[in-house]
């Protein structure tokens, strides 16, 4: 929930190109600090519209068991951002931030729909995970 700390494990991830450079996959892995080791993966490609991008996406604690489609796209300052609504307004985002050469950092994020705001949550996005690996 938006007033739950953030808790620090060792976490990774793999980027890779196939089908031609047509598709790229992003295999993940982190941590839950109650339910221990978990990983994901997202297979990124084009979508038939100009400068749109759709991502299949599986994650062993925050998606299974089938896999979502989250439809995106890539603005100018290199971030791939993706999102979906999974039932009643409420979304989830998915942004690749490859602005740093050194870096690449992966955020997950809930997004509160307006109709259930409270004083304590506002409307909007929140962290849930935010992965920061070392380029290599």
């Amino acid at each position: 929930m938006p007033d739950d700390p953030l808790a620090e494990f060792p976490g990774g991830l793999t980027v890779t190109t196939g089908a031609g450079g047509h598709l790229t996959s992003v295999a993940y892995s982190w941590q839950h600090p109650d339910d221990g080791p978990q990983e994901g993966l997202m297979i990124i490609g084009r979508a038939d519209e100009e400068g749109s991008l759709v991502t299949l996406w599986g994650d062993s604690w925050h998606q299974k068991p089938a896999p979502r489609i989250l439809y995106g796209s890539q603005p100018a300052d290199q971030n791939l951002e993706f999102e979906a609504d999974y039932g009643g307004g409420w979304r989830w985002r998915i942004i690749l931030d490859a602005t740093d050469e050194e870096q690449l950092r992966m955020e997950m994020q809930n997004v509160i729909p307006a109709e259930y705001a409270t004083a304590e949550k506002a409307a909007g996005p929140y962290p849930v995970m935010i992965m920061q690996t070392r380029r290599s």
